[in-house]
């Protein structure tokens, strides 16, 4: 793990626990979500930060709210929920990933996973949301999908996604290489979201 990395890391707590942030200070009228963006090789370091983050909110800062949603284990919960978990293990099995694809290409729309979530974990009830699993889950669910109807589920409550890439405030650039595409050349994907801690931060 670089120095920057490290760095970066550590100032997620200060910042996730900070008044400003949970209380949307500063960012107008905007919806309260957030990117960390890191590099896709530190996932397994990432991971391991975030079960930091979560027993440190536990330990010392237990007045807070926090749920964490890694989207691979959100993805497997829905399809498992809609009977569609061993239909999709069978059709791989017979076919290939690609149909797979395309059979699920329906039940996942990025709505109906933001549904799910709604109605199993109720994220607007916490102080915090956390999202990870990005990689894991592309290409069955797109996060800047996702990141475009959370609003609609959250209320006020600040949402913080773990993205294994790259973020510069308007593109999203899944594994640093991946760029979102635009439904249309004058439809340039808009996200409602802020950079959690900057690079170039290094103390």
């Amino acid at each position: 793990m670089s120095a920057s990395l490290a760095s970066r890391l550590n100032q997620i707590l200060p910042r996730l626990t900070s008044g400003t942030l949970l209380s949307s200070e500063g960012i107008g009228n905007e919806i309260a979500c957030y990117i960390f963006d890191y590099p896709a090789e530190a996932e397994l370091v990432v991971r391991e930060h975030i079960a930091m983050l979560m027993a440190r909110f536990e330990s010392h800062h237990e007045e807070r709210t926090v749920l964490h949603l890694d989207l691979l284990d959100v993805i497997l919960a829905y399809l498992k929920q809609r009977g569609l978990f061993d239909k999709a293990l069978k059709m791989e099995a017979t076919k290939d990933a690609a149909a797979v694809l395309r059979a699920l290409k329906g039940p996942l729309a990025a709505e109906k996973v933001r549904d799910f979530i709604a109605a199993e974990h109720r994220p607007a009830d916490y102080d915090l949301v956390l999202l990870s699993g990005v990689g894991s889950v592309w290409p069955m669910l797109r996060a800047h999908s996702l990141l475009n109807c959370m609003h609609t589920v959250m209320n006020k409550t600040p949402l913080v996604m773990f993205y294994p890439g790259t973020f510069d405030g308007t593109t999203l650039r899944l594994f640093g290489q991946i760029a979102t595409m635009a439904s249309s050349p004058t439809n340039k994907p808009y996200y409602r979201a802020f950079i959690l801690i900057p690079r170039g931060t290094e103390a």
